[in-house]
């Protein structure tokens, strides 16, 4: 990745949350910025395209439109995923496989369609969004968790696939951020979860969005294959 010619970057999931954020911060360093979004609306002051992850039709639609309007992607952040917690013994396939196809194959269509393009730049970044559980585990979270941990050995081989062409790829794992998801919890629980915390509080959307930046960034172009923790110390040692 140059210094004077800023990337094409392309956020799935980036019309809110942690994926609005890292669509920020990227704009922010003067990437031109394409986020990905299923329903509801685009955000104001992006490039933005409908893509479902689960769809492989989608995904190539999607990179299409975008290949034809701006360019070829070299920047990816895949970060659109889903939840549907509950406990294992009443977890039901369908709970199961639909979050193992947003958010493991749903990166994965993703990825394997970026790489087209990336191949052609020869260089790239993919960034996969993890989460400490992916690490540690949760319970209620047998299927969310079981997708964050696939993440890592599907990245790490995209590494090893790749890197001969200057393409890399990481993995940052978040742990308990401010979201809408975690502001509509009771104060209780929320004092519970950040005591779990060896910083003792919660991480904000911007911090995982910093981190993104940075391995987006030329700094980080000897970083592949590598798990980055963004949770406050939450899963060390994992």
């Amino acid at each position: 990745m140059s210094e004077e010619s800023k990337a094409i970057a392309l956020v799935t999931g980036g019309n809110r949350g942690i994926g609005l954020a890292i669509a920020q911060s990227l704009k922010a360093d003067g990437h031109h910025v394409v986020v990905t979004y299923r329903s509801g609306s685009a955000p104001t002051g992006f490039s933005a395209v409908q893509m479902d992850v689960t769809s492989s039709e989608s995904v190539d639609a999607a990179f299409a439109e975008i290949e034809s309007q701006w360019g070829l992607p070299e920047i990816i952040v895949a970060n659109a995923g889903i939840t549907k917690d509950g406990l294992v013994m009443r977890m039901s396939d369908e709970d199961f496989e639909s979050v193992i196809n947003a958010n493991l194959t749903g990166a994965f269509r993703v990825a394997r369609r970026a790489t087209k393009g990336l191949l052609k730049l020869k260089r790239g970044r993919l960034i996969f969004i993890g989460s400490v559980v992916g690490g540690v585990g949760a319970a209620g979270q047998v299927n969310y968790s079981a997708s964050k941990s696939g993440l890592l050995g599907m990245a790490r081989s995209f590494a090893r696939e790749l890197g001969s062409r200057g393409i890399t790829a990481n993995v940052i794992a978040p742990g308990f951020v401010e979201t809408d998801m975690t502001a509509a919890l009771d104060e209780k629980r929320r004092s519970e979860i950040a005591a779990s915390v060896p910083l003792g509080r919660f991480c904000s959307a911007d911090e995982i969005a910093k981190v993104v930046s940075f391995v987006a960034s030329p700094a980080s172009g000897y970083i592949t294959g590598a798990l980055i923790p963004v949770d406050g110390g939450l899963g060390m040692g994992h």
